[in-house]
């Protein structure tokens, strides 16, 4: 509404503030403008009505804020298109809101994706990921297994996307061995009964 308003006015700033209009009555000390206010005003009154206020406050607040045009033809006019531009604005808004079947049909698919959460959740718990590396001595691997190569074996092997986030790693795995690797999940996945925490099964073998 106001970059609206400043188009309108464009250069002619100067002759709104002299327009004799406006201020031939700012002499009178009680005596009263009538303004179209460009919003809701607290104890004034709602965008589009037309007020009536001093011209000092007019002059000093209302009109440099464009919170209020002088109740003059060209300013009216703009006003109305305006309004009938923000109630189409808003039935549209309105016609955008979710159906109850809608509504539903998105909790269903909610629904599933917990479910293939859940599937996905007890298969890495319950798989064994394998992996070859080349050793050094005592066992120690010629190269650490991190996060992210885990992340890319678990896609490879189980065909489960994960995050490196969801795996409690703090320091990669440099030896041969078995691991039980904590496993972040979200908290909504239930877990079986008596079961504390989902975990991935690592086996890291020679090569």
């Amino acid at each position: 509404m106001a970059s609206a308003l400043r188009h309108l006015a464009g250069n002619h700033s100067s002759v709104c503030i002299t327009n004799p209009f406006l201020f031939a009555i700012q002499g009178l000390r009680y005596r009263k403008l009538e303004v179209i206010l460009t919003t809701n005003i607290e104890k004034l009154g709602k965008a589009g009505e037309t007020v009536k206020v001093a011209p000092g406050h007019f002059r000093n607040h209302l009109m440099p804020k464009l919170l209020a045009v002088p109740n003059i033809n060209k300013y009216a006019f703009l006003i109305r298109e305006q309004r009938k531009l923000y109630q189409c604005e808003e039935v549209e808004t309105l016609a955008e809101v979710p159906k109850t079947e809608d509504t539903d049909a998105t909790a269903m698919k909610m629904e599933d994706k917990m479910k293939e959460y859940q599937a996905a959740a007890n298969q890495l718990d319950k798989a064994r990921l394998g992996l070859r590396r080349l050793i050094k001595v005592d066992n120690e691997l010629r190269s650490p297994v991190t996060k992210e190569e885990l992340v890319a074996e678990v896609a490879r092997q189980l065909c489960i996307s994960i995050h490196p986030d969801n795996l409690h790693l703090p320091s990669p795995l440099t030896s041969l061995g078995e691991y039980e690797i904590p496993l972040r999940l979200p908290r909504s996945i239930p877990r079986p009964e008596g079961k504390l925490q989902w975990t991935l099964n690592v086996k890291i073998r020679r090569k």
